[in-house]
């Protein structure tokens, strides 16, 4: 199983990185950051519906899906050329996005009213509908601001900072979780996770963000600018430290979910990951967090220097 998720991950690391690389030359609009974040965004409502379709939930899965990409791709509002609504100065499109989630409140509750025929399933359905337009489609359009959050340039070095610390407190927590895992974190929730592995969590994380901006902030710097300088090694370990925990919280949010409904993985996409929603869960949780921390800590360095 170990040499199994090696092997995924020295699959799926070099197409990520590939796929950001080839995305940042397109320019600040990121069309091909869209494409894979509709992508996250049907697979994932998809995934969600299989997984709650169960007792009197039965969402419907193209209505959801449809309102996922909606509020995901609202991220973009404004970001291909000229358009009805700008966007603000700072390219935060937060507003877009709840907007679009405010939307798709009315048309679920409107098809609930057109569906109703009987008592007794109707809220049940409505709330899972609710629910899953909540986790998909506006994590992922919230996701979708580190892009622009510390400035366009920085954008991959700020959703990789996301990605290398949540999969960093993965890798932390496995570790020493088979090394000396014994005490159980949350034995009824999800068996397999000690207090050792948290520990594991959060050194793995800390070190995560330390390492990835330390060495990787310089090799952002755009052409012609003065050279980025990483930010303090403090700031660096507090956010993976308050991430790493968040990341935590996420995956054991997401076992509340299939605990609940009796499952033990979201589908059978990737064995020894499970599905898609096993794979976003920590990156998920995590990415409201990680937009606050960058705008809070002293992370982005340059801007003070170069606005762009």
């Amino acid at each position: 199983m170990l040499i199994w998720r090696l092997l995924v991950s020295a699959i799926l690391i070099p197409l990520f990185a590939g796929v950001f690389y080839l995305d940042s030359r397109l320019g600040a609009s990121a069309p091909i950051l869209l494409a894979l974040f509709i992508f996250l965004a049907i697979f994932g409502a998809r995934e969600m519906v299989d997984l709650l379709w169960t007792r009197s939930f039965t969402p419907n899965r193209l209505i959801v899906s449809a309102c996922c990409v909606l509020v995901t791709a609202a991220a973009w509002w404004g970001r291909f050329g000229h358009m009805p609504i700008k966007i603000p100065s700072d390219d935060n499109t937060l507003s877009q996005v709840m907007l679009a989630y405010a939307m798709t409140i009315l048309v679920l509750f409107l098809l609930a009213t057109y569906r109703y025929r009987e008592p007794g399933a109707s809220m049940e359905t409505l709330s899972a509908e609710l629910m899953i337009v909540s986790y998909i489609g506006v994590l992922l359009g919230v996701v979708a601001q580190l892009r622009w959050v510390a400035g366009s340039a920085a954008g991959y070095l700020v959703l990789g900072s996301l990605i290398i610390v949540t999969k960093g407190g993965d890798v932390g927590a496995y570790t020493l979780g088979r090394l000396f895992g014994r005490r159980k974190l949350v034995p009824h929730l999800s068996p397999g996770k000690t207090w050792a592995g948290a520990v594991g969590a959060l050194i793995g994380s800390a070190l995560g963000a330390v390492l990835w901006l330390s060495f990787a902030t310089p090799l952002f710097t755009p052409t012609g600018s003065a050279t980025w300088q990483a930010p303090a090694w403090w700031s660096s370990a507090v956010y993976g430290l308050i991430l790493g925990t968040t990341g935590l919280v996420g995956d054991l949010c997401e076992s509340l979910i299939k605990r609940d409904v009796g499952k033990k993985d979201s589908s059978s996409l990737l064995p020894g990951f499970g599905g898609l929603l096993d794979l976003m869960d920590s990156v998920l949780y995590a990415g409201p967090v990680a937009y606050v921390l960058w705008k809070a800590l002293p992370l982005a360095t340059w801007l003070s220097i170069d606005p762009t």
